[in-house]
């Protein structure tokens, strides 16, 4: 509810928001309304400076409650549950004809040049790149996908090419004594399906492929993850804020306390709906730890997950539910001194925890600020 909303409901409260009003002797104020809590902005009914008989509330008068104005630090923070894993599961798609007679087990960490899966008594070969495989690779090719190869291939040991984005003659010769020593046909091209691309060593998930059953086009092989323990959170969309990559975020461990972790990547989800119900968009953040060791034995793990999007230290903050909305635009405080009270317009910035960051002439520490009904 809005503001002006909430103000036209006090006003038409019969007689008697009158007669409170006229029982604090000519006062052109209304009570706060109400306030949202923390990361929400405060809604309340209007308060003017001028007007009326413009005095100072006795004693009588005064607020019901106050609270004092502290000198603190802010942080915009949430709580979340996550789960600790080797992160997103990716599948190995088979893209070669004949006969699966190789599968490793789940649980085995394959490195860059290793075969993943063997077709034919012949390996499909781990590499390490960002951009999947999607063609063969021949003399004459060009693109990012050349350029990941030759940069596998020297980091095989194969030399004699240029680490360019360029398939040349020489790039073809480095593929022959790779095909060579994997026992491949010496043909100087990279056929389409031989390779697999992954960020880099893979953990294989799970196996979907029997071996010594024929290797089918399109199907997947086997699951893999990465190798590091990460943490896998989701936002709802409102919280993007939240998930900023390289932030600083506190994961709670299982019977380990805290550990420090950092957002390494965030991106966009749709989770199906259940039943009927409509899919979903969400925020999902992968982070990663900064000591492995925190994590202990725990392959899979709940945990919980607290992300700071905004710190402001050494603010003057008071109870949100001080706040009052001005007549003249803005917010103000209601201060109490000496037995009176009069109005200070401030300026609002970060809420938290049932606190908001003020600032405004006239406002310091220590003072006392009243809590309308």
């Amino acid at each position: 509810m809005t503001g002006t909303a909430q103000l036209s409901e006090i006003r038409t409260d019969g007689g008697a928001a009158a007669t409170r009003r006229r029982r604090r002797g000519g006062r052109t104020a209304l009570l706060v309304a109400g306030a949202l809590a923390a990361g929400g902005a405060a809604t309340a009914a209007a308060i003017g400076f001028g007007g009326g008989g413009g005095g100072t509330p006795t004693a009588s008068n005064l607020p019901p409650a106050t609270a004092p104005v502290t000198r603190q630090t802010l942080h915009d923070t949430q709580t979340l549950d996550g789960e600790l894993g080797f992160g997103p599961t990716y599948s190995a798609v088979n893209r070669l004809n004949g006969t699966v007679t190789w599968l490793p087990e789940a649980g085995a960490v394959v490195k860059r040049g290793r075969a993943l899966y063997k077709i034919d008594n012949s390996p499909v070969v781990l590499m390490y790149g960002t951009v999947p495989a999607y063609r063969e690779l021949k003399v004459g090719d060009e693109g990012a996908d050349v350029k990941q190869l030759e940069q596998n291939l020297k980091a095989l040991g194969y030399t004699g090419f240029t680490v360019d984005k360029e398939f040349t003659a020489s790039t073809a010769s480095a593929v022959k004594q790779w095909q060579e020593d994997l026992g491949l046909k010496e043909t100087g091209r990279v056929e389409f399906g031989r390779v697999v691309f992954a960020a880099g060593e893979v953990r294989v998930d799970s196996v979907d492929a029997t071996a010594a059953a024929p290797a089918q086009p399109g199907g997947a092989v086997l699951k893999y993850t990465g190798t590091v323990r990460v943490v896998v959170v989701q936002l709802d969309v409102a919280d993007q804020r939240l998930a900023k990559e390289g932030a600083t975020v506190q994961v709670a461990l299982p019977g380990a306390g805290d550990v420090t972790g950092k957002i390494t990547q965030a991106y966009t989800v749709i989770e199906a709906g259940e039943g009927q119900g409509e899919a979903e968009t969400k925020i999902e953040a992968i982070v990663s730890l900064a000591d492995q060791k925190a994590a202990g034995a725990f392959d899979q793990a709940a945990v919980d997950v607290t992300l700071t999007a905004a710190e402001r230290p050494d603010v003057l903050t008071v109870p949100v539910a001080a706040l009052v909305a001005l007549r003249e635009g803005g917010y103000g405080v209601e201060v109490v001194e000496n037995g009176a009270s009069r109005y200070v317009a401030v300026e609002t910035g970060l809420f938290s925890g049932g606190r908001v960051e003020v600032s405004g002439g006239g406002l310091s520490e220590g003072m006392t600020v009243g809590i309308p009904r």
